[in-house]
C-alpha cells in the first residue's frame, strides 16, 4: 500500500463494517432464549439521565472488531453499551457490527453471560496459543480498556462485576448483589421477577433513588394505574358533592 506523508488514519485506510463479516454461520455458541432476553431487559432498561438517548449505542450478539492492527479479528459480547455516539452510524445507518477503529469509541461496559461452555474465556481462566486472537477478557481488559466488566451467571444468578483499575480488571465487593455506576447515574443488579412472563432472577438497572428502571411495557401499565385511579379519585369527590358519575 501506497505510504503518505503524513500516514492516512485507519478509519481512512483499514476495513469499514461494511468490508467486514457480520455473522458466521458455521460459529458455535447461538444464542438461546435465555441470550435474547437478558440483553433485551439490559437494553430496554439503560437510560442514564445524563446522556440524551441520541447519544447512545446498546448491542448483543454483535460483532466488535478491536484491533487495527488485526481487522478481521473480533469479540462477540454478549451485551455491551457505548457512550457518547449515535444510535445509527453516520447518523444514517443501522450497524451490522461495531468497528472501534471506526466509531472512535470504545465500549464503557461490557456484560458476558457465563455458561459451562464460556465460564473459563469470560473469566480470562483460559491460556492463550500466540497464534490465535486473544480471548475475551484479553481483549476487553488490556486491547479495548472497557472500565466495566459485569458478569451475570445464567444457572446460579449470580453477578459479579470487575472495574479496571490500572492496567487489570479489579473484582468489586457487591453489596446486595448491586453495583452503582456513577458515570451513567445508574446502577446494575439483580431483580427477582417476571419479565416476558417469565419469572426468574434477572440483571436490570436501577435509578439514584434504587428503584428498577421501568421497561417500556411497565411504564404503560404505571400510566394506566395511575390515570384509573385518578378517575376514581374523581368519582369519589363527586359522590361527596351528592353528585352520582353515572348518572352524568
Amino acid at each position: 500500500m501506497y505510504q503518505t506523508d503524513p500516514p492516512l488514519s485507519p478509519k481512512e485506510v483499514l476495513p469499514t463494517m461494511y468490508d467486514l463479516k457480520s455473522e458466521d454461520p458455521g460459529e458455535p455458541g447461538l444464542p438461546d432464549q435465555f441470550h435474547l432476553l437478558q440483553p433485551r431487559l439490559l437494553d430496554e432498561t439503560f437510560r442514564p439521565p445524563n446522556y440524551p438517548s441520541d447519544e447512545l449505542f446498546t448491542a448483543s450478539d454483535l460483532n466488535l472488531y478491536y484491533d487495527p492492527r488485526h481487522p478481521l479479528w473480533y469479540k462477540r459480547p454478549d451485551w455491551f453499551a457505548v457512550l457518547g455516539v449515535s444510535r445509527l452510524y453516520e447518523q444514517r445507518d443501522l450497524r451490522l457490527s461495531y468497528v472501534v477503529w471506526q466509531e472512535g469509541v470504545n465500549p464503557f461496559i461490557v456484560v458476558e453471560l457465563l455458561s459451562p461452555g464460556t465460564e473459563k474465556e469470560d473469566l480470562g481462566q483460559t491460556l492463550r496459543d500466540v497464534e490465535q486472537p486473544p480471548r475475551k477478557w484479553e481483549v476487553y481488559e488490556k486491547s479495548l480498556r472497557i472500565p466495566y466488566y459485569a458478569i451475570f451467571d445464567r444457572y446460579k444468578y449470580e453477578f459479579r462485576m470487575f472495574k479496571l483499575d490500572g492496567g487489570s480488571y479489579s473484582e468489586i465487593e457487591l453489596g446486595e448483589s448491586r453495583f452503582w455506576i456513577p458515570e451513567v447515574q445508574l446502577g446494575l443488579g439483580v431483580w427477582q421477577g417476571s419479565y416476558q412472563d417469565v419469572e426468574q432472577s434477572w440483571l436490570r438497572w436501577y435509578d439514584e433513588t434504587g428503584n428498577w428502571v421501568l421497561t417500556p411495557v411497565e411504564q404503560e401499565r404505571q400510566r394506566a394505574d395511575q390515570e384509573k385511579q385518578r378517575a376514581e379519585r374523581l368519582m369519589a369527590q363527586l359522590r361527596s358533592l351528592g353528585v352520582e358519575p353515572d348518572n352524568q
